[in-house]
């Protein structure tokens, strides 16, 4: 399995970035995706997660109402929509995949394979 995220960049705070993730290798029929954020120095953190089969998706209380995830089955592609950018929202994004199956797992360790970071940068 390959997860190829891009998207991250430079916006002011208040203003909007879409991440991508796209998926290839293998089915992802069963699975669950999703985002993670990390600032130098903590540990790695759940932003949100999506059922591939059901849709069914799951967010951050610290991104409710800001950012939203999507999946196009017939891209692959896992989506992650940031608006209201906030200069804390400035860390590197990863993408993951579980095969546990398609309910929520907030935990890095559940997930077993990652995409590169991409850093998005927000300043005040």
């Amino acid at each position: 399995v390959q997860l190829q995220a891009s998207g991250g960049g430079l916006v002011q705070a208040g203003g909007s970035l879409r991440l991508s993730c796209a998926a290839s290798g293998r089915t992802f029929s069963g699975s669950s995706m999703a985002w993670f954020r990390q600032a130098p120095g903590k540990e790695r953190d759940i932003v949100a997660a999506i059922s591939w089969s059901t849709g069914a998706t799951s967010l951050a209380d610290s991104v409710k109402g800001r950012f939203t995830i999507s999946r196009d089955s017939a891209k692959n592609t896992v989506y992650l929509q940031m608006n209201s950018l906030k200069p804390e929202d400035t860390v590197v994004y990863y993408c993951a995949v579980t095969y546990r199956g398609s309910r929520y797992y907030p935990s890095m360790i559940d997930y077993d394979y990652w995409g590169q970071g991409t850093l998005v940068t927000s300043p005040a």
